[in-house]
């Protein structure tokens, strides 16, 4: 069995959220981690687990990544974390997958899918074995229970309910 371990210096955990429903705001989380196990060289059977650091969240704006941080979002000061475990990770193409699994933000737990592109296997300049991933998926902030809205008054949506997630991770295989 093949332990991997993320790569944080290489790697990026980033969303977009309509503001408006006319514009995009990104962000992304600053501190977070992740691990693969697996034994198949085509990684069908990996476990797959991912964290965040709700407080390191950051679109760019101080007060907006306040208000995020407060509990009409993510309630960071009593739920510090966010994480994802892997429930299933199939091969659907060449270089594609489809990554299922229980992503948990507050205290709600629910399944998601996100599709995945293995950017490939490569030994870094001190001889480390890495391996790459790009993944991108959807979810609904209502579903988590980040159901902070409002309405302009001409009746538009402030916030969006969707959310794309996008990663760009590079994993080092352990000795």
């Amino acid at each position: 069995m093949a332990t991997y371990k993320l790569d944080a210096m290489h790697s990026e955990i980033t969303f977009k959220v309509k503001h408006l429903m006319i514009s995009t705001v990104t962000g992304s989380f600053t501190k977070f981690d992740a691990s693969m196990e697996a034994e198949a060289l085509n990684f069908t059977d990996a476990k797959i687990s991912f964290s965040a650091d709700v407080n390191s969240i950051s679109t760019g704006n101080e007060q907006r990544d306040g208000h995020l941080k407060s509990d009409d979002f993510f309630s960071a000061d009593k739920y510090p974390t966010l994480s994802f475990v892997s429930t299933e990770f199939k091969k659907v193409g060449d270089t594609n997958y489809k990554l299922t699994g229980d992503l948990t933000i507050k205290d709600v737990t629910s399944s998601v899918i996100l599709d995945v592109e293995y950017g490939g296997a490569m030994t870094d300049f001190y001889g480390q074995s890495k391996v790459g991933f790009e993944l991108s998926g959807k979810i609904s902030r209502a579903e988590f229970g980040l159901t902070w809205s409002a309405v302009t008054e001409a009746g538009g949506v402030v916030v969006s309910d969707d959310v794309k997630l996008l990663l760009s991770v590079q994993l080092v295989k352990q000795a």
